[in-house]
């Protein structure tokens, strides 16, 4: 295998599997003319600050799909439960050819049309902060129907930007209805250093990130802390027929 010749800071990844429960084959499925997973790739690829990007996948229709239009895959194990795992399988790979990385973004397969520049915004805190271990971003919700929508990640976070809680349920809660609550959505994209990241993938999936299925909250759970961009740019991730059907649109 050929060795990297060019230096290796910052990895892009993007992990992806055909057996989605809403909706199977998702990063095959055609979006103007292209698959979902090579809209996220040419995006991430647009990233100032990602040096190399890799698709981690278990199925060899993505994989290959990928490679077709010129990009770089990975296959990986068919067991991992969330796509945590499944980067930190592709950064143990690659040990022997990435020796310069440090830095590891977590970039979602159903978000084709997420802003390069989010990316780079997302990666800058680890840059410029050692302390900082995780970063995501968030977005200032303006349509009231995503505020109970259980497809729409929510987040707090305290007055240093630091993640408390993120839920498919309404957080905080507006107990005298004013109405002077500002809710943020998470935009799934994470920022991980590498050292941290291998740390990770060695805890065990945890209670809370079980019940809502998220798994950023293994980080919280086992006391440590993300890092919340806000960002005026909001994305669009594809779970559902209804937000492919916009998306077309």
């Amino acid at each position: 295998m050929k060795r990297e010749t060019k230096k290796i800071n910052v990895l892009g990844v993007i992990p992806a599997r055909y057996a989605s429960t809403r909706l199977p084959g998702k990063p095959l499925i055609k979006i103007g003319g292209k698959p979902m997973i090579q809209h996220v790739y040419e995006r991430c690829k647009k990233a100032k600050l990602i040096d190399k990007v890799i698709v981690a996948t278990d199925d060899k229709r993505i994989y290959y799909a990928v490679v077709k239009f010129g990009g770089n895959a990975a296959m990986t194990s068919s067991k991992h439960k969330s796509g945590t795992d499944r980067i930190g399988e592709v950064v143990n790979q690659r040990t022997g050819e990435l020796v310069n990385l440090n830095i590891v973004v977590n970039i979602q397969g159903d978000e084709p049309f997420i802003n390069p520049a989010n990316i780079d915004k997302a990666i800058k805190p680890l840059l410029k902060d050692k302390t900082v271990n995780v970063s995501t971003l968030a977005f200032r919700i303006k349509d009231k129907k995503e505020i109970n929508d259980p497809n729409v990640v929510k987040v707090i976070f305290d007055k240093d930007g630091d993640a408390i809680y993120f839920s498919r349920n309404p957080i905080p809660y507006d107990r005298d209805r004013k109405g002077k609550v500002n809710y943020y959505k998470h935009i799934g994209l994470y920022v991980y250093r590498k050292s941290y990241l291998q740390q990770l993938i060695k805890m065990k999936p945890s209670t809370l990130e079980q019940a809502e299925k998220l798994e950023q909250l293994r980080v919280l759970e086992n006391g440590g802390k993300i890092k919340v961009v806000v960002t005026n740019v909001d994305s669009q991730s594809v779970d559902t027929k209804e937000d492919l059907r916009k998306l077309r649109k």
